[in-house]
């Protein structure tokens, strides 16, 4: 079965009574060559295990089988049981998973599905979903890499360069867990139903380590967050209105210390420049006491 054809994809659907939601964002591929490329980009042997999230019909669940070790499928709508049944029939080292992934053990799903391979994540993410999925994956820090196709825009926010229109807070969370890169792009009409917009394939390696020495990351991130929240704000007067407990004056210190012109906006911060700032902030509150 040729699960990107698209009368066949309709015919099996249609044979299982399967309707789309768009609440889930589902959107299945249509040309051969995307889980093709996208299974390819993530590297794959005998020696990997694959977590997959959102399997649709199983296009790209096949091509990962083809290549990894094993591969755990995690899919939300149940209704594809009996699709992805008839669809992955074969694929030995495949096992489906139906669940939320955000509600997900994954230290205990890893250790009891893929014991002793070395971990990644490939998917064709729903767009809906994108934040907070890649958020607890790069969290979780299991994964060496993260191969996923999502929305072009929030690919492009996530590999920018600072000091550019799609530089931002979650870019700046990405960047600090993984090495980001930026592969290829899949147009609407490789889906169906057609999304409305165009979609991209990143590669997100995981660091061995945060790229700069930080003392409280939680700390850092209310103050990436502040920064880019009110973001044609100055610095001093995003973090003085957002972060508990500091002060403009605390800032403006802060910045002058650091030898930063003190009317500066976040977005011409890098990941080591806000580092420096929100260790410098807590040091000039505790000499002030």
């Amino acid at each position: 079965m040729n699960l990107t054809d698209y009368k066949e994809i309709r015919a099996l659907l249609e044979k299982h009574g399967f309707r789309f939601s768009k609440s889930l964002g589902q959107n299945f591929l249509t040309a051969a060559w995307v889980p093709e490329d996208i299974a390819e980009a993530a590297g794959l042997d005998e020696q990997t295990g694959v977590l997959e999230i959102g399997p649709g019909v199983g296009c790209l669940t096949r091509e990962l089988s083809r290549r990894a070790g094993k591969v755990v499928s995690v899919e939300l709508d149940r209704s594809l049981r009996p699709v992805l049944a008839e669809t992955l029939t074969g694929c030995e080292n495949v096992e489906v998973v139906f669940g939320d992934i955000l509600k997900q053990d994954l230290p205990a799903l890893l250790d009891e599905t893929m014991p002793g391979l070395r971990h990644v994540v490939c998917a064709n993410l729903p767009y809906n979903v994108t934040t907070p999925v890649l958020t607890a994956l790069l969290e979780s820090g299991l994964f060496e890499t993260v191969t996923v196709m999502i929305q072009r825009e929030v690919a492009r926010r996530i590999c920018a360069a600072l000091n550019t229109p799609d530089y931002g807070a979650f870019g700046v969370f990405v960047q600090w867990h993984a090495e980001t890169e930026l592969l290829f792009d899949v147009p609407p009409s490789c889906f169906v139903p057609q999304p409305k917009v165009t979609s991209s394939v990143i590669r997100l390696t995981r660091r061995a380590a945060p790229p700069v020495p930080v003392r409280d990351e939680d700390f850092l991130f209310r103050i990436v967050r502040a920064a880019f929240n009110q973001r044609r704000k100055t610095l001093i007067n995003a973090l003085a209105s957002q972060v508990p407990g500091v002060t403009k004056e605390d800032v403006e210190k802060a910045l002058a210390a650091l030898g930063y012109d003190t009317r500066i906006r976040g977005e011409v911060l890098s990941l080591g420049g806000f580092a420096e700032i929100s260790d410098k902030i807590p040091e000039i509150q505790n000499a002030d006491l």
